[in-house]
């Protein structure tokens, strides 16, 4: 593969890493009423995958923010965790003024650049990772270092897990194999847009592979989830479309499963292309699906011989707002 295998093959290593280097800030519970994870794209999708993991054992609520702005609660009682790989994310960085502003507790996780800048000179906890990567391909710091800190929050052992998602992660050929088992099923359909349609739970795992599609095959993805699914985007569902089909799903609702039988039925009558992934609610298995997803979109890029590194659009839009 040309392009980014190396760097996504690093993806235990850099779980390795965060629990090399994690140490406690020493989180007082009852000091807050709510948690806000700040950040965008590779960076941001780890607060997303985070809320949904614990979304039973965390006792305060959980708001993902990837904008300029942070909500009006908040304040003094605001744990506010900002992500940004570079620590140049212009949005990041407005929301961390913000909350630095209102009097939020302030957590930083990045590999330098002004956010590391700002949260030494405010004394704020920082936890570093390793530069050198593209943000979305360095999901395994910011990922790891959260869950070590909700599981302070949640008093759950999350380091046994990650442990053994590190030694999972490990057997690379096992992940592409199972990529290319996929790419080999929808390849008659390509190039094609790719629908992805998950439960609540698997939502960050869906829009995960949504940007991974976008960034590194240049292919349209678009997310839906179920129940929402049935409500409207299913009547535009008629016919052969020129879309590939990914179901995503933990199966922890039985009306939910019902609905994605449905669906299945309805899109492969008409002969679309449905690939269906079940994933087990938990945080090693969470990650090999990610995983695997990630390489299929490295696949569908040299399939379509594309450079998945390159970002033109992205850096000419950075080069912009630089000059307005």
């Amino acid at each position: 593969m040309k392009y980014q295998a190396d760097d996504l093959a690093c993806f235990s290593k850099q779980i390795e890493f965060a629990l090399a280097n994690y140490s406690s800030p020493k989180i007082n519970l009852a000091d807050y009423n709510n948690i806000i994870l700040a950040g965008l794209g590779g960076s941001g999708i780890a607060g997303r995958i985070i809320k949904s993991l614990l979304f039973a054992n965390c006792p305060l609520p959980v708001e993902v923010i990837s904008d300029y702005e942070l909500p009006a609660y908040a304040g003094k009682k605001t744990l506010a965790i900002m992500s940004s790989y570079s620590g140049n994310t212009e949005e990041t960085l407005s929301m961390y003024a913000k909350a630095k502003a209102n009097g939020c507790s302030i957590i930083c996780i990045c590999t330098g650049g002004k956010l590391a800048e700002l949260a030494n000179a405010d004394g704020y906890k920082l936890y570093k990772a390793e530069a050198g990567f593209q943000p979305r391909m360095a999901l395994g710091y910011s990922l790891s270092y959260l869950l070590l800190l909700f599981g302070e929050i949640t008093a759950i052992d999350n380091k046994t897990e990650l442990k053994a998602a590190a030694v999972a992660l490990v057997n690379t050929p096992i992940y592409l194999g199972e990529g290319y088992k996929f790419f080999d099923f929808i390849k008659p359909q390509l190039p094609a847009k790719t629908i992805i349609v998950t439960d609540y739970f698997c939502n960050p795992i869906g829009l995960r592979f949504c940007q991974q599609l976008q960034e590194n095959a240049k292919v349209e993805a678009f997310l839906h989830e179920l129940p929402e699914v049935n409500h409207n985007v299913i009547e535009s569902y008629y016919g052969k479309m020129d879309s590939v089909f990914f179901f995503i799903n933990a199966g922890l609702n039985e009306r939910t499963n019902l609905r994605f039988g449905f669906l299945k039925s309805l899109l492969e009558k008409n002969g679309n292309y449905v690939i269906s992934i079940e994933v087990q609610p938990n945080l090693v298995n969470t990650l090999e699906v990610i995983y695997t997803l990630d390489w299929i979109s490295l696949i569908i890029a040299n399939h379509r011989e594309v450079n998945s590194s390159a970002i033109h659009n992205i850096n000419a839009l950075k080069e912009f707002l630089g000059k307005n």
